[in-house]
């Protein structure tokens, strides 16, 4: 792409202009260079897609899901063969690593994999003689239309965790990418193209908030994903119900990692530093939050300050880096300024990685590993997701001082404890009121078999991404309660 490229919508099998009267530039947050330009598709854009999309789910719903996950299997393969093109441009547009990239996109895949067994996983149950001479049984149908509006903190992997599911159940797709990372997406539905995949089955349309309304209230669409803030996903939650639709709707966390005093220590050290810092915190399950245990406290405050200051900052396509920017000149700008607000609340800067200066990319979004030490678990930072590099420190006596101040606050999405016993263990996977729990992990992602959990302001909703969740949310039930006379068949 060149600076001045304008990226197309997808629709009906065919890449198309958009008539968009605005685009915005898409940024290099490591270089600030431009990498193209993305359109804000009109509302007009959105009900063309979305008819199309109706068009064709008359006829996807019909094909045996047998038959529809031959195009997952292509697609599988096609992704594995452009996984290094893919992840380099998602370090590109999104900033991160090239080795987290492909993570990501290794993920995506996995996403793939698992919606490759919708022939079973989308079976009903039936049972005979509810009655003398009646069966009833229930069966999974195809919702219709839906539709997923993606982050940009994980350009590529988040839209698998939807539209496998999706088009396997047989319902057809409409994805409104991050206007801040479009591009990974652009590759990946040119990959979709050369499955073979019916026309309108699979959809692509850029854009930015008027895009979005109108997909949440158009009425062809019939269910919505989404996954980014708290404030944005309560109100798209909101707007899809209020439409009728249906909604899984993940929102933001404030991930506490506990470390007790019976941990391994360098162990626990180096995982919550990759939890905190990894995707330079920018990330749902990023452990941003660490509260020390007992005697645990002075040894992890050493380690971990050491490790955060070593970290390797730079551009992720350059080798050896460890960490990239953040994914714009606002969001830096917001980060360093509640470091600050840390500070003046009382918290003491630890490590500090503000003002950051990365030789040869000074234009860049760099933020340096930071950590904030003795922050008050009352104080209103306490319960602020940073979104970005920084660690806060707090110091608490007790597990159940630790678990009562998790249960305390608005988010759900993870916690993780680190300790050598497992009553200590088990306790707080029974006790923590979160929906992904880590033991000795500091990022507890589900594997694409389970769903991506989260419960409070963490998500809005009742199913969730991923596994059987996924097979549910996209699938509707139909209860058939049926009897035969056995007089009607005497005459065969």
């Amino acid at each position: 792409m060149s600076a001045n490229m304008i990226l197309h919508n997808y629709l009906n099998g065919e890449w198309r202009a958009s008539r968009a009267a605005q685009t915005l530039d898409v940024i290099n947050p490591a270089t600030a260079e431009v990498l193209g330009k993305v359109p804000l598709s009109p509302a007009q854009e959105v009900d063309e897609t979305a008819r199309t999309a109706h068009a064709a789910y008359q006829e996807w719903r019909r094909v045996p899901p047998g038959d529809r996950i031959q195009y997952l299997f292509k697609l599988k393969v096609l992704l594995e063969k452009n996984l290094d093109d893919l992840a380099a441009t998602i370090t590109m547009e999104c900033g991160k690593t090239f080795g987290e990239a492909k993570a990501e996109m290794q993920r995506a895949i996995e996403n793939v994999e698992i919606a490759c067994g919708i022939p079973m996983m989308m079976q009903g149950d039936l049972l005979e003689d509810i009655a003398s001479g009646i069966d009833e049984l229930m069966i999974r149908q195809p919702v219709g239309v839906c539709a997923a509006i993606v982050p940009f903190n994980f350009p590529g992997m988040i839209a698998f965790w939807f539209f496998p599911y999706a088009i396997a159940c047989g319902n057809t797709y409409i994805i409104k990418p991050s206007e801040k990372v479009p591009m990974t997406l652009q590759k990946v539905f040119h990959l979709v193209e050369q499955t073979g995949l019916p026309k309108g089955v699979m959809n692509l349309v850029n854009g930015a908030k008027e895009t979005v309304d109108a997909m949440l209230d158009h009425p062809l669409i019939r269910a919505i994903s989404f996954v980014g803030s708290t404030p944005v996903a309560r109100y798209i939650y909101s707007r899809a119900t209020a439409n009728g639709k249906r909604a899984q709707c993940q929102g933001g966390a404030r991930n506490p990692i506990i470390v007790l005093p019976d941990a391994d220590m360098k162990m626990t050290t180096n995982i919550a530093a990759d939890s905190a810092f990894g995707c330079a915190g920018q990330r749902c399950l990023a452990g941003s939050m660490t509260i020390t245990i007992g005697e645990s406290r002075k040894v992890f405050t050493e380690a971990i300050a050491e490790v955060a200051a070593a970290r390797v900052v730079g551009y992720g396509l350059d080798t050896g880096v460890e960490m990239g920017p953040v994914i714009s000149p606002e969001s830096k700008k917001r980060v360093e300024g509640l470091i600050a607000q840390g500070v003046s609340e009382g918290a003491k800067v630890l490590i500090d990685g503000r003002n950051a200066k990365i030789p040869n990319y000074e234009a860049g979004n760099f933020i340096r590993p930071t950590i904030l030490q003795d922050v008050d678990p009352r104080s209103p930072l306490a319960r602020t997701e940073f979104f970005g590099p920084v660690m806060t420190l707090m110091h608490m006596e007790t597990i159940d001082d630790a678990i009562a101040f998790i249960n305390s606050g608005q988010y759900g999405n993870m916690a993780c404890v680190f300790t050598s016993s497992g009553a200590a263990a088990r306790k707080f996977r029974y006790e923590a009121e979160v929906g992904n729990i880590g033991i000795n992990l500091g990022v507890a992602a589900p594997m694409a078999y389970f769903p991506f959990s989260g419960w409070k302001e963490s998500f809005f909703g009742d199913l969730h991404a991923q596994g059987k969740h996924g097979v549910e949310f996209f699938t509707q039930t139909k209860v058939v309660v049926e009897r035969w006379p056995k007089e009607w068949s005497r005459k065969f």
